[in-house]
């Protein structure tokens, strides 16, 4: 009876085993700027059976880091589970807003994340290493840096999204240490145009990006992806775009996080 209880409890523990995503730190080169970078890479707990994953490139904000996502939103590690992809977490080093500067040459962050990152982890990873397997989004100034970046690589990344993102550079001139990276605005307000997201839609191509993003309704950038919206449906460009309340905080991006999930989950499932 004794030996009969046991074999039941072991198969119990056995069938309540917490499937686990495994976390890494991933130490790259940048070439481009002559330093190296680290990077968060997140890998459900089935990676170990040699199968290849989808990847989604997760941004981080200004003022944040490489560590960010994971610290204060570790439920993300169940979505990798949950949806079976990977997700990487670049460092955008504080401020720069995910492009080359045209004013200081050592900060080159479009050249780092949509060129040598995304190589890096094909190379090391088990990845699906064709656009139909790549999405990238991001918070905040990681918002505006993933839209950037996919319509800058309509063929690496096949999919975007944006949470609260700085859509739209202009309205703040002297902001988040934008002026460092692209001069002042009075003095090259074209420059400014064409580095705000919000200017760059027309450089989308008729169906290469599955676009969702979404802002909460008292953020300060809510006005700016509303405009986005309108633009996006004036050039009859596909997406999805959601507003609900919240602010500029780590609770609306815990929970936004989730639904950019099932999005991309949905996109990495269609044919090809």
């Amino acid at each position: 009876m004794k030996k009969s209880l046991l074999l039941i409890a072991c198969l119990f523990l056995c069938s309540h085993v917490i499937i686990a995503a495994e976390v890494d730190t991933a130490l790259t080169y940048s070439k481009s700027m002559k330093k190296n970078i680290k990077a968060v890479v997140i890998k459900p707990d089935s990676y170990k059976t040699g199968k290849a994953f989808p990847v989604i490139y997760l941004l981080h904000g200004a003022g944040g880091s490489y560590a960010e996502w994971a610290k204060k939103v570790p439920g993300i590690k169940n979505l990798v589970d949950q949806y079976q992809f990977m997700i990487v977490c670049p460092d955008g080093n504080v401020t720069s807003w995910y492009f080359d500067s045209p004013v200081d040459s050592a900060w080159k962050y479009e050249t780092y994340v949509a060129t040598e990152l995304v190589s890096y982890i094909d190379g090391h990873y088990k990845t699906i290493s064709n656009k139909k397997g790549r999405a990238i989004t991001g918070l905040s100034m990681g918002g505006h840096g993933a839209f950037y970046l996919a319509i800058k690589h309509q063929d690496l990344y096949g999919a975007v999204g944006s949470m609260s993102g700085g859509v739209d550079l202009k309205p703040f001139p002297n902001g988040w240490d934008i002026s460092k990276r692209l001069g002042k605005q009075d003095e090259f307000p074209e420059r400014w145009k064409q580095n705000s997201v919000i200017d760059m839609i027309y450089l989308i191509k008729p169906g290469s990006l599955a676009i969702a993003f979404e802002c909460g309704v008292d953020d300060f950038f809510y006005k700016m992806n509303v405009r986005l919206h309108d633009e996006l449906l004036y050039n009859n460009i596909q997406h999805d775009f959601t507003t609900r309340p919240g602010v500029h905080n780590w609770d609306y991006w815990a929970n936004a996080i989730k639904f950019q999930s099932i999005f991309f989950s949905n996109y990495f499932s269609q044919k090809l």
